[in-house]
């Protein structure tokens, strides 16, 4: 576990150990989300991570039409 202290700012550093073990690179997306009496960071990935990370997901949408009979 590393602490880290909140700048003037209101800024952090988030220590290399964790910049590399969770592969964040500048620009990421983080999200603070309150939990009890504490805050949870979350780092959210870009969007071409997502690929593939539900395999066998069946992505054929049927429209309304395709569903009538005429």
């Amino acid at each position: 576990m590393e602490a880290v202290t909140i700048s003037s700012k209101y800024q952090i550093v988030i220590p290399i150990k964790i910049r590399e073990k969770y592969a964040v690179k500048p620009g990421y997306k983080a999200v603070f989300i309150p939990f009890e009496k504490t805050l949870r960071l979350v780092f959210v990935p870009p969007i071409e991570q997502a690929r593939g990370m539900f395999p066998g997901l069946d992505t054929d949408v049927q429209r309304e039409e395709d569903d009538e009979v005429r």
